[in-house]
């Protein structure tokens, strides 16, 4: 029986957050490849399920959702799990703080990774962007450190929350990229709440099974390497 999920992903990408939030809920799926050294996000049959041509898409049996936080918000309450569902007092926190990981804490990444998309090709001015977006990220992780470190049933429990995902990956992602750039700014340990989620789901069966499909390595996220993935590439 063909699985009711279909996910459109990258290795490392954005979608490496959904491909753990499907193991973590023991939900079969298939994969689709989308090759970025092939530019295939800017394809004409991916731009039809995702108009920006940003990864990841998710198929449902709703159709086709994108942008990361409403695939997990999708996920979440379809399958009544891995967040405050709608009437509990606990929602309206976690809300607060998944939108605060897609729109500021992402958002940030994106410029930071992508610095030229933003503000053109002058090197003196994607440095001088870098430097400020770190300052903030340092400053969105104080926040999120000091909100985990209340240990709310939806961050850091011990059945792992759908946001508890998303910010795993985005603290790899910073220990990683962008690549020619110096890392010394990222320190994991001095956000000690998040590191200790971090440390904790790595040893989830769902990051196993992410590991091995997408060549993460034995620490994806306290001491993360490059993806070595069997298929497709991360950049």
């Amino acid at each position: 029986m063909k699985p009711e999920y279909r996910l459109h992903y990258a290795p490392d990408n954005a979608s490496l957050v959904i491909r753990l939030v499907l193991e973590e809920l023991g939900l079969p799926y298939e994969t689709v490849l989308v090759d970025r050294r092939a530019q295939a996000q800017n394809s004409p049959g991916y731009r039809a399920l995702n108009p920006g041509g940003l990864i990841p898409v998710l198929e449902t049996p709703d159709g086709p959702v994108f942008e990361t936080a409403a695939i997990l918000l999708w996920l979440s309450e379809r399958h009544a799990a891995m967040a405050p569902q709608p009437g509990n007092a606990d929602r309206a926190a976690f809300l607060k703080w998944l939108f605060f990981a897609s729109n500021t804490l992402h958002a940030d990444l994106r410029m930071l990774f992508y610095p030229d998309k933003y503000i053109g090709a002058e090197k003196a001015d994607q440095d001088q962007l870098q430097t400020v977006l770190r300052q903030r990220l340092h400053v969105h992780l104080a926040s999120l450190d000091q909100a985990a470190a209340q240990r709310p049933a939806w961050l850091g429990a011990p059945q792992p929350s759908v946001l508890d995902y998303y910010l795993a990956c985005q603290m790899r992602w910073m220990a990683l990229y962008p690549s020619q750039a110096d890392k010394s700014w990222f320190v994991i340990a001095h956000y000690p709440s998040l590191q200790r989620i971090c440390a904790g789901l790595e040893h989830r069966s769902a990051v196993t099974a992410a590991r091995e499909a997408e060549g993460l390595g034995a620490t994806p996220f306290t001491s993360p390497a490059y993806a070595n993935p069997p298929e497709g590439s991360a950049t």
